[in-house]
């Protein structure tokens, strides 16, 4: 059974620095999806077929992920900073003539959406991040609870190749349906899902992009962080964070006061999952974006 309905077509956009893979289905104002790690486009199938009623709804995979392009990272890892990722988005968004859309993001595609939000703020309309805070709030509070239950950000982000040669045959159950759980549960993640995030990191480089993302994160991503905190840069459009009750997130972190750091208007509450949002919870993620994006229209081009 396929994922997605028939009238998600698929299609690819060269970027400057990496070819990208995209779903796009639907009519009206934009909405940009931006999956996490260790999944593709694949993890949105039960929000983006109701959001493509009402919204024209693009579904990529990141820079590195899934089917798109997996470039060998820089020595600096710049090619995977959060800017670069970015951009490749909002060249993405404008190639298809939306200058400006309705983003979200989870886990890693939250981190990509804050940095396209911080950079592109004429882009995007509104906000949505799920199951985040942001990064440089998120290192900067780190404690052993935190590096237990986060222990991949730890590992990746060493240099290569020994992640990459521990992390081999192992993505993407060394992540999915663990974080946040004494015990591995995979009931919310339907089949079809899981045999694709196998197949796509099936590929080395896909882990070793993956690598990438994440030392980019430990180093590139938090200058570009601290710069902005140092100017006192916010996001000036609406920010929606959700994250899940039972998720490292909600339980070590106070979501809604470290975005309100960052950002001028900050609203969200906690649903009942844990940290794969749009898997574990795709009826009440779907109720309140919409509710979102209902509250803050964007008027049609």
């Amino acid at each position: 059974m396929a994922l997605f309905p028939a009238e998600f077509e698929r299609h690819r956009f060269d970027a400057s620095g990496a070819q990208i893979n995209y779903l796009r289905a639907g009519s009206g104002t934009p909405v940009l999806l931006l999956h996490g790690y260790p999944q593709t486009h694949a993890c949105w199938h039960g929000v983006a077929p109701e959001l493509a009623r009402r919204h024209t709804v693009i579904c990529p995979d990141l820079r590195g992920y899934g089917d798109s392009s997996k470039p060998q990272g820089l020595p600096d890892h710049s090619n995977y900073s959060k800017r670069v990722m970015a951009q490749d988005m909002v060249e993405l968004m404008a190639s298809l003539g939306f200058e400006r859309f309705q983003l979200v993001g989870h886990d890693r595609g939250g981190r990509v959406a804050h940095r396209l939000a911080a950079d592109h703020p004429q882009r995007v309309h509104t906000l949505t991040v799920l199951d985040i805070s942001p990064t440089l709030k998120m290192f900067e509070r780190t404690d052993m609870a935190f590096a237990k239950a986060y222990y991949h950000w730890f590992l990746m982000l060493q240099p290569p190749p020994l992640p990459e040669q521990m992390l081999a045959g192992r993505v993407p159950f060394n992540i999915l349906g663990r974080v946040g759980r004494d015990e591995p549960d995979l009931g919310k993640f339907a089949d079809e899902a899981v045999r694709e995030y196998v197949r796509c990191f099936d590929d080395p480089a896909a882990i070793h992009a993956s690598c990438e993302d994440y030392r980019a994160a430990g180093t590139i991503d938090l200058e570009h962080d601290r710069a902005d905190r140092a100017a006192g840069r916010k996001l000036p459009m609406p920010v929606l964070a959700l994250w899940g009750a039972d998720g490292v997130v909600g339980s070590m972190f106070d979501c809604l006061a470290d975005w309100r750091e960052v950002a001028d208007d900050v609203t969200g509450r906690a649903l009942p999952c844990g940290h794969f949002v749009p898997e574990e919870a795709p009826a009440q993620t779907l109720a309140e974006v919409s509710a979102f994006f209902d509250k803050h229209p964007l008027e049609a081009a």
